[in-house]
């Protein structure tokens, strides 16, 4: 089975729109495990437009699920990971400047820079996971990073799956079947909502968890948080 971990940075986007803590970051990260969800997300961004450091820091040790951080391995992230020592953490290559995630490594580019990285973290226990595009190229170099997992970038599977979802799927299942053929990890995640999660993880070999946060954040609004949690395993 395919483990869901939900991304809580909307919660804390509606939170620093007022200031205070309403609603409370922990508590919610603390109902979804209660709801059944297998793991947390995090990505807290330099500026903390929405997860704060302290965020990350206050959830670590209160929930009992995979923790994952996300995020670029920019110097002060990295201290916050190596401080934590979260089960799982992601490298994004994400700008300061991005509104979220749009692109994955070039991990031919990158490799050294990640090897690098990669190290530090499994050096210190934490299990690594590389963001990429449904590259096949981008796999192979990845393997070679040291990475544990990779994570595909899955918004060209949304953007394409309404109209085409056989020609949207292709690329990943490709992407998917390279990295089970080379002992990587797989997990996914971007843009994945209630539509297009089934077909997904129907047809991607070996996929081992998925993190969701936009879409079930906001279909928690109209479904409520225990049965949207419920909802997105049943389709997993």
């Amino acid at each position: 089975m395919t483990k869901l971990s939900v991304n809580i940075n909307k919660i804390a986007t509606i939170r620093n729109a007022r200031g205070g803590n309403l609603p409370n970051v922990l508590k919610a990260a603390l109902d979804c495990e209660r709801f059944g969800a297998q793991g947390i997300t995090v990505h807290p961004r330099p500026d903390e437009r929405h997860i704060r450091y302290q965020d990350v820091y206050d959830i670590k040790g209160k929930i009992h699920t995979e923790f994952n951080i996300e995020g670029n391995p920019i110097p002060q992230f990295n201290k916050l990971v190596l401080d934590v020592k979260p089960e799982q953490v992601t490298l994004v290559p994400d700008g300061p400047d991005v509104l979220t995630s749009n692109a994955g490594w070039d991990t031919k580019i990158h490799k050294a820079y990640l090897q690098e990285i990669i190290a530090m973290f499994k050096e210190a226990g934490i299990r690594t996971s590389i963001f990429v595009d449904a590259n096949e190229e981008m796999i192979f170099h990845a393997k070679e990073t040291g990475t544990d997992r990779v994570e595909l970038y899955t918004e060209s599977y949304a953007d394409l799956f309404p109209t085409n979802p056989k020609e949207a799927i292709k690329p990943f299942i490709l992407a998917a079947d390279a990295a089970v053929s080379l002992g990587i990890g797989l997990n996914a995640g971007h843009d994945l909502d209630l539509e297009n999660l089934k077909y997904f993880s129907q047809n991607i070999n070996g996929l081992l968890e998925v993190s969701i946060g936009h879409a079930l954040i906001s279909d928690a609004l109209y479904y409520g948080l225990e049965n949207t949690v419920m909802m997105y395993k049943r389709l997993l």
